[in-house]
């Protein structure tokens, strides 16, 4: 003979927690191109704990003006339009729903040679925070394995911004592979001036951002 077992009625409140995750959970799913949540003012920038780290100066020269152009984009629909990577609705810090990748569009470049820039200021700045975000999208020295490229080439992997590079020819990729192909010498941080020759002449605030 099968014993019946009484369940024990869930408390109104229980059930409301398990209404108002659930509500959440399909809040989150409903967003198209990513989490819209912000990185808040205060968010800290860990120190990168691997042997090599991407050169800064390069990025906030050659890689960071590429995410604040005006480019050409094919639209998931065929559509064209023109935007930028740091728009409202993209990768913008405060309401983008781009994913994790976020981008603070205003944020100030750091004179390099100036002493008093140490590595601890430098790292609570916004261009840090632009340059660690990018960084996080990063698969070191294959930069068509890197979220960075392979999303805006559309390379294997949904863009719901569109197809923002036809290929790795496109002048903008060239500087975003060649930053991702030219990590720091192994045991030098990401501000060494050895990776000052990643510019011709080999000056972090004037020289011109080399791709090969």
């Amino acid at each position: 003979m099968t014993k019946l077992t009484q369940r024990t009625p869930r408390s109104a409140a229980a059930v409301r927690c398990t209404v108002a995750a659930a509500a959440a959970i399909l809040g989150l799913a409903s967003c198209g191109g990513g989490s819209p949540l912000d990185n808040p003012s205060t968010i800290q920038n860990p120190g990168v704990t691997g042997n090599q780290r991407l050169a800064f100066a390069y990025f906030q020269r050659c890689v960071f003006p590429v995410f604040l152009a005006q480019l050409p984009i094919k639209m998931p629909d065929g559509s064209m339009a023109i935007n930028t990577c740091a728009a409202s609705g993209c990768h913008d810090n405060t309401n983008g729903t781009g994913g994790a990748f976020r981008v603070i569009g205003n944020a100030q470049p750091i004179d390099l040679a100036n002493p008093a820039n140490t590595p601890d200021i430098i790292r609570n700045s916004d261009m840090y925070k632009n340059f660690y975000s990018a960084q996080g999208e990063v698969v070191f020295g294959s930069p068509m394995a890197s979220r960075l490229l392979a999303k805006p080439m559309v390379n294997g992997v949904l863009h719901g911004g569109g197809l923002v590079f036809e290929n790795a020819s496109d002048a903008n990729a060239r500087l975003i592979q060649y930053w991702i192909n030219n990590p720091a010498p192994t045991g030098q941080n990401e501000f060494s001036p050895s990776t000052y020759n990643m510019f011709t002449p080999a000056d972090a605030a004037t020289g011109a951002c080399n791709t090969q």
